[in-house]
């Protein structure tokens, strides 16, 4: 594989793989010196079409640590804003030789379409509504963290699936191990005939309650072009999970959330900062999981 651009095509022995790679580079990270010569001489571009705070910094460090040479991409100053297509945009890039490039854009199917027209390694950072796999795989590795495993979980994915990259992703992966997926929300925001595999629930509390992963979403209100509910203060009075659900969910379940969190409609404060929540650890794991990715695709070219 020269390229990440979707979890769909991956296997379970590519997942573990990953996995236990990022594991290995999690243990170099927290040593004083923290780079790796692997890569050095390399060169990765991080293309950004849409603003990112958590993966475009973890992608930048990730480089960093394995000492490639980073550019970072701004289009608010490039010549897309004069009209410059993707594919000149791309082409411009390759002239300088770059060994990796990563991308995000709002078009899904942008990534497999930039793979498809560069020699360079391409790793997908979001396209559309279409797939997020390092944010599945940094997810994945969090889980497997605190829990020692992923197959015998219930994981519940709470909020707006049918706009959400991530849990599209996230369903691809899990759908590999032996996990029971439910997707938790009002139905204007869960599809109307899901995977086989996937147990629908319309009530927050009956969701999650059993659940040993509750994975919340935000509203995707940038990707919406209706009004899927009645405003956000009602979403966070109905399915915001707020400080009364520590009565009745498990209590070794464990909080995640790709970010950036909406405080006050998924999800209140006091869960968000609670010990339950993993939140922060999977903001730490996104670096040593982008850095697993990047270093296979280069021993798979070699």
């Amino acid at each position: 594989m020269k390229d990440l651009v979707g979890i769909k095509e991956l296997s379970r022995q590519d997942i573990e793989e990953i996995l236990n790679t990022a594991k290995a580079f999690k243990e170099v990270l927290q040593r004083d010196i923290k780079k790796v010569p692997t890569l050095r001489g390399k060169t990765a571009i991080n293309l950004f079409f849409e603003p990112s705070t958590r993966t475009r910094t973890s992608f930048e460090l990730a480089e960093k640590r394995l000492s490639l040479d980073v550019l970072n991409f701004s289009v608010s100053t490039s010549s897309v804003v004069k009209g410059e297509t993707l594919y000149d945009t791309l082409k411009t890039i390759e002239a300088y030789n770059v060994d990796y490039i990563v991308i995000r854009h709002s078009c899904s199917g942008a990534a497999k379409f930039v793979a498809s027209h560069t020699p360079a390694s391409v790793v997908n950072a979001g396209d559309g509504t279409n797939e997020h796999p390092t944010q599945a795989l940094l997810d994945a590795f969090s889980i497997l963290e605190v829990k020692g495993r992923l197959d015998g979980l219930k994981i519940a994915i709470v909020g707006d699936i049918i706009h959400s990259r991530v849990a599209r992703s996230n369903l691809y992966l899990l759908s590999k191990f032996d996990t029971e997926i439910r997707f938790v929300g009002p139905p204007t925001l869960l599809p109307e005939q899901p995977p086989d595999n996937v147990k629908l629930f319309y009530d927050l509390k009956s969701g999650i309650k059993d659940a040993d992963i509750i994975m919340l979403l935000r509203i995707q209100l940038e990707r919406q072009n209706a009004a899927f509910i009645p405003s956000l203060k009602e979403y966070f009075h109905v399915w915001g999970l707020k400080k009364e659900a520590f009565s009745y969910i498990k209590d070794d379940a464990i909080i995640m959330h790709p970010g950036p969190m909406n405080r006050g409609v998924e999800i209140s404060t006091e869960v968000a900062d609670s010990p339950r929540s993993v939140i922060l650890r999977q903001v730490t794991n996104g670096i040593a999981t982008r850095m697993a990715v990047i270093y296979l695709l280069t021993q798979r070219e070699v």
